[in-house]
This record gives C-alpha cells, sequence and structure tokens, in this order.
C-alpha cells in the first residue's frame, strides 16, 4: 500500500504532499448493487446515491486480495433508500446493529467496515 510519504532518506516532504494524505476519492455508485473492490481500499468514500433501497456487498479475501488485517473501507449514503451491507461468499460481518439483520445505513450517514481476521469484517458507524 502506498503511503504518500517520502521513502527514502533525501527525500522530501512537501505541502503538496502532506495535503494530499487527506484527501479522499469519491467512488459514486448510481446503482441499487455493487460489490466492493481493491480499488475501494485506500483514502476512498464508496459514495451511495441511489434513491431506491441499496446493498452493497464485502467480496471475499480473494477478491480483495489487498486488504490487510486493519483495512478500513468508507462508505457515504446520500441516496434516498436505505444502505444494506451483506456478506460475500463465506464472509462474516459484525455491526452493533440486530444480530439477526444485516446492518443499514439511512441517508446521509456514514459507515466504516474494518477487516479483523480472514474474511471477517466489523462495521461500525451510524448503522442501525
Amino acid at each position: 500500500m502506498t503511503s504518500g510519504l517520502p521513502s527514502s532518506t533525501g527525500d522530501i516532504l512537501t505541502a503538496a504532499t502532506v495535503n494530499s494524505l487527506v484527501q479522499f476519492t469519491l467512488n459514486a455508485q448510481s446503482g441499487t448493487t455493487y460489490t466492493v473492490a481493491n480499488s475501494d481500499i485506500y483514502q476512498v468514500i464508496v459514495q451511495a446515491t441511489n434513491a431506491s433501497t441499496k446493498v452493497i456487498t464485502i467480496a471475499p479475501d480473494s477478491t480483495l486480495t489487498s486488504a490487510g488485517v486493519g483495512t478500513a473501507i468508507t462508505f457515504l449514503n446520500s441516496g434516498a433508500g436505505l444502505l444494506t451491507f451483506a456478506a460475500g461468499a463465506g464472509v462474516t460481518i459484525v455491526s452493533a446493529g440486530a444480530t439477526s439483520a444485516a446492518p443499514t445505513l439511512a441517508q446521509y450517514k456514514t459507515a466504516v467496515a474494518i477487516r479483523i481476521s480472514a474474511n471477517s469484517w466489523t462495521i461500525v458507524g451510524a448503522i442501525a
């Protein structure tokens, strides 16, 4: 994973480098389904914009090959409908929401999925 910081003796840390460390890229998803990809892992906010109910699937380790333990993926639901998180094949999702239901995210709420072990994610944030 690229950190953006100078990595060799003599490298110069510039203001532009520091400023870029706090910027996130928006991955706007306008459909009703989306499966998380490796490209969503570093400094990306997955933004769900569809006005209908949406499902975001957390893919298994065989797909998310760049996700190490501690990887965090950020989600923003800007669409009117609820966003529900679903587990891909072999994936376990744990959250503070109801244990018998998948975690959901209302409009203008955010959540973060954190990989805690192989194929195991905890979702925290403004979930129900």
